[in-house]
């Protein structure tokens, strides 16, 4: 029996990141935006910095988050 071909390219798997990989990058990324939310809060008080600070803090939260959930899964 031949072989049939698929439909899509394999090439779309090439654009995939492993865990590793992503989790490296999420390091990365991580330690810059400690140093925005640092600069934020050494910086002038206000209401428009309040807010930044409260997003960046959130958006640092969620990347931690993402960060735990891939190191469990490359230890199991």
């Amino acid at each position: 029996m031949a072989e049939k071909d698929i439909d899509a390219p394999d090439w779309v798997d090439q654009d995939l990141l492993t865990k590793d990989e992503a989790g490296e990058r999420l390091d990365e990324e991580i330690v810059l935006v400690r140093e925005r939310l640092a600069r934020l809060e050494a910086g002038p008080t206000g209401p428009d910095s309040a807010s930044a600070i409260e997003m960046v803090r959130r958006r640092l939260i969620a990347m931690e988050n993402v960060r735990a959930s891939l190191l469990k899964t490359t230890t199991h």
